[in-house]
């Protein structure tokens, strides 16, 4: 039998809401709306099929707060993660939100109306006690703080939800499964036992061993449960580890595994994380649970030590145990015997005898340079499918971003550097020029701080499609403000295909060379107050602090610094 639901009832929205379905479509037309987030889309999914039992909807400001400083809700549940709405100020008034209101929340990719939210509670929310008490921290080196620093938005909008229907998905329809569906999955099979594994990343052979030796202890079966929503920003996408996950489980004896995706947005909370993945585990039927050791964290903080200790995410789950009715599994880290051809827990392995083990670190350097990887390590099937999706350097797309002030060389380094680049083939050469982007691309926006940050995503944009295809990227923009080349390189590292090599140049010519030799006299427009907001006059232009290269026409001729970006790609194996 599988594990009662945390609450002791599955809140199934679309189950409950499927009489009314017809009606709540006919009053979205009378409603404002929401467009949602892309992680709050993961969240209202899993809050409508039931994955976040016993919420019914976003939190309140009561349990908000509770769960922030307790790990519960308002009436005592144990649940360790805020689920928040957030809105800004100008949602509020334009879409006239305050309690009472009904808005109708839609899906960001195709418009259709998911929901309708009845509003109980608007709040502003203490973000960094809200960092700091989720999050260990209030730091930027953590992905979720970043988040919540960055793009989450000043309100928050708690009420219960009305489901009309699932998001639809095109990928991997096949395994994804509500808690309802798994669990009747399970019954059908017979499944009295079942461990569940949680996993963002790609499985090898440890992994296999790992959750094989859990079940046959414990004489249970395992569910494969990747998380396919939102993760650390440099994981694995979903498609490849899916892939990677096929090809893994004809490696399982006859009808022990199955394998289900999970469409959660974490949050990379270790301890607290690691509570809320067993309360979800739960809601779809398991009744174990592993965790691993520092199970969901994030890695090191500003400091360049760990967010979270080794061992604290197991230590928080076996102090909420008689709540959370779920066995939980300590992961045994693996280690591979040569002499014997197989894997062992490292606590069982006896002295002297050699061992074996590669890291994450260690792969992704195998993978990016096209390096063997032993069969030990993985299955000929995994290996492959990984090398499909992260092809070795030399055929990896890079974009180079150059940052400087205006007539700083910016343009005649970028144009001998496409031409230099072009020289040596390989690759496509993309020249993405200031003055060509913001003719082309951004002719409507103006020079306001806005403006500039938009049109510098813009090209941070176009630049990570190209480089995903295999492309070498000149961009060469101004990019005055470290706000928004900071952006500009987290959505190239992100969206930018394997290895999201981003290389941030900055043209450090100074202003007064800038002005002397610029002939076509902008720099005295603007001193003479006819050009405003003039970069380097009465705008600022932040200098960026650790550049990848540092350069300078006044000290360097042009084919020296073209040679000197060569040899920072040569070094980085991307020539």
């Amino acid at each position: 039998m599988s594990n009662p639901p945390h609450g002791g009832v599955l809140k199934d929205l679309l189950v409950r809401d499927a009489h009314i379905q017809q009606e709540l479509i006919q009053e979205t037309n009378t409603l404002n709306d929401i467009v949602l987030t892309e992680r709050q889309l993961c969240d209202l999914e899993l809050i409508t099929n039931g994955g976040f039992s016993p919420l019914e909807g976003f939190m309140t400001e009561k349990d908000y707060k509770n769960v922030v400083d307790n790990l519960r809700l308002a009436d005592g549940s144990l649940f360790p993660i805020p689920i928040t709405l957030d809105v800004s100020e100008e949602d509020i008034r334009v879409l006239d939100i305050k309690v009472g209101t009904r808005l109708t929340l839609r899906d960001p990719r195709d418009d259709v109306a998911l929901a309708i939210l009845s509003v109980e509670d608007v709040y502003r929310p203490d973000k960094t006690h809200e960092a700091s008490s989720v999050f260990g921290a209030d730091d930027p080196a953590h992905p979720s703080v970043a988040y919540l620093r960055n793009k989450v938005k000043d309100y928050y909008v708690g009420g219960k939800v009305q489901a009309i229907q699932a998001p639809t998905h095109f990928d991997y329809v096949a395994l994804r499964f509500t808690p309802a569906e798994l669990r009747a999955h399970f019954k059908k099979l017979a499944w009295r036992k079942v461990v569940a594994f949680q996993t963002r990343n790609p499985m090898h052979r440890a992994h296999r061993e790992l959750t094989v030796r859990a079940a046959r202890q414990r004489q249970a079966n395992v569910l494969i449960h990747p998380v396919v929503g939102l993760t650390k920003p440099g994981d694995v996408d979903h498609y490849t580890r899916v892939r990677v996950y096929q090809a893994l489980m004809p490696k399982y004896p006859n009808g022990m595994a199955h394998l289900a995706l999970l469409p959660l947005a974490m949050r990379m909370a270790g301890p607290r994380e690691a509570v809320w993945h067993a309360i979800i585990r739960k809601n779809f039927g398991a009744t174990h649970f592993i965790v691993g050791r520092d199970h969901a964290g994030p890695g090191k903080n500003s400091q360049g030590k760990d967010f979270y200790g080794p061992y604290d995410a197991q230590e928080l789950v076996t102090k909420y145990r008689d709540e959370l009715l779920i066995d939980m599994v300590p992961f045994q880290q693996m280690t591979y015997l040569p002499s014997t051809d197989e894997y062992c827990p490292v606590d069982e392995v006896p002295a002297g005898v050699q061992t074996l083990d590669i890291s994450g670190t260690e792969l992704r350097k195998r993978l990016k340079t096209g390096a063997p990887i032993p069969d030990w390590f993985s299955y000929e099937a995994v290996v492959a499918t990984l090398r499909e999706s992260y092809p070795p350097r030399l055929k990896q797309g890079f974009v180079l971003f150059m940052t400087g002030l205006h007539n700083s060389g910016r343009n005649r380094i970028a144009r001998a550097l496409q031409v230099t680049l072009n020289q040596q083939g390989g690759r496509s050469v993309s020249l993405l020029l200031g003055e060509t982007v913001r003719a082309e691309l951004s002719a409507e926006l103006g020079f306001s701080p806005e403006d500039r940050h938009k049109n510098v995503q813009r090209i941070a944009f176009v630049s990570a499609e190209l480089s995903r295809a295999g492309a070498a990227v000149i961009a060469a923009p101004i990019a005055p403000y470290t706000h928004s080349r900071k952006a500009a390189q987290e959505t190239i590292q992100q969206h930018g295909g394997a290895g999201g090599n981003f290389f941030l140049i900055h043209v450090a010519t100074p202003l007064a060379y800038c002005e002397e030799t610029d002939r076509k006299g902008i720099y005295a427009s603007a001193r003479r107050g006819e050009i405003k907001g003039f970069t380097g006059i009465d705008d600022v232009y932040e200098e960026p602090e650790k550049p990848d290269l540092r350069v300078d026409i006044t000290k360097q001729t042009v084919p020296e610094i073209v040679h000197s970006i060569v040899l920072l790609l040569e070094t980085n194996g991307l020539l």
